[in-house]
């Protein structure tokens, strides 16, 4: 038994809500297509040949008895079933290339992206070695890097966690409503994208937006903390529970961090401010928590200026 298709605008939202909340936010056809109208006629055309009946048996006679004998005919003995289709491989058409298996995230796609990040003198490499990287399966789901946006050479460096399905379309962070309000936030203490830089713990969308697993967070923390090695802002603002995990090696709640200050420490040995905060996707959902990230910004903004 299926449900009844939308036919009212709120259920048609309601639907379409469902669709985006699932990773389905791509057409892959112009039109929609009816499989269970195919699967009717598909159907309806075995039918005729299922009901036809069977040839009629030819009853032996009895020989007469002026025939001469004759040798029995040798036993013929039946044609093999053909095989079926999609068993044996000499039947099957010539098939496309298959996509190269996806990698096995383990601590050797870790240390590979170690490696890679530790060699980059610059954020152009940073980003050359990123895009060349293979092992983290993101990669292969998404549709492009998103590396970084803003000023390199700004005094402020913001960090979330993952690019959503406008950022992976634009390949730039938050480019969404997430940010237009983080737009907001930057423009409230008089800063805005030409000086802050932006970027990312996972620099690959997760499929449906889903909450990136550890291994992938561990195999990608190597390239953003290079990234904010490079950068060496004078203060990092963490973007979210997430990010603040990761490079503040804190396992607390966001809400228990924003508005305290800790210290990301890069692979010199740099200590970097670091002040926590709610992530604007968060603030959409909850409104009234603006004014906890409202505190967080003018914390940071008299930070900068007692370090100008």
């Amino acid at each position: 038994m299926t449900a009844a298709s939308p036919r009212t605008p709120a259920e048609i939202a309601e639907l379409l809500a469902f669709y985006a909340s699932a990773g389905v936010d791509e057409a892959l056809e112009d039109a929609p297509i009816n499989r269970f109208a195919e699967a009717v006629a598909k159907s309806a055309e075995r039918r005729p040949a299922e009901r036809a009946p069977a040839a009629p048996r030819r009853e032996a006679r009895p020989e007469s008895p002026t025939t001469p004998e004759r040798a029995p005919e040798p036993a013929k003995t039946p044609n093999p079933p053909a095989p079926l289709s999609g068993l044996d491989a000499s039947n099957i058409p010539d098939a496309p290339a298959r996509v190269p298996a996806a990698a096995v995230p383990d601590e050797a796609q870790a240390a590979a992206a170690r490696q890679l990040a530790a060699r980059a003198t610059t954020l152009d490499e940073l980003r050359q070695h990123m895009a060349a990287f293979d092992g983290c399966n993101l990669k292969f789901t998404a549709k492009n890097l998103v590396f970084a946006d803003g000023n390199p050479n700004a005094d402020l460096m913001l960090v979330g966690e993952a690019p959503g399905r406008d950022e992976d379309l634009e390949g730039l962070p938050f480019v969404g409503r997430s940010g237009r309000l983080l737009d907001r936030m930057l423009a409230a203490i008089g800063l805005d994208r030409n000086s802050a830089y932006i970027a990312n713990v996972i620099p690959w969308r997760p499929p449906g937006n889903r909450t990136p697993t550890p291994h992938e967070t561990e195999i990608c923390r190597p390239f953003i903390e290079r990234q904010i090695e490079l950068v060496n802002p004078k203060v990092l603002v963490n973007l979210g529970g997430p990010s603040a995990k990761t490079l503040l090696n804190t396992t607390e709640g966001i809400l228990r961090l924003r508005g305290n200050w800790r210290v990301h420490t890069t692979a010199s040995g740099i200590a970097i401010p670091a002040m926590p905060t709610l992530h604007p996707a968060y603030l959409l959902r909850t409104p009234a928590h603006k004014k906890l990230a409202w505190r967080d910004f003018l914390e940071v903004k008299a930070k900068l200026r007692g370090l100008a």
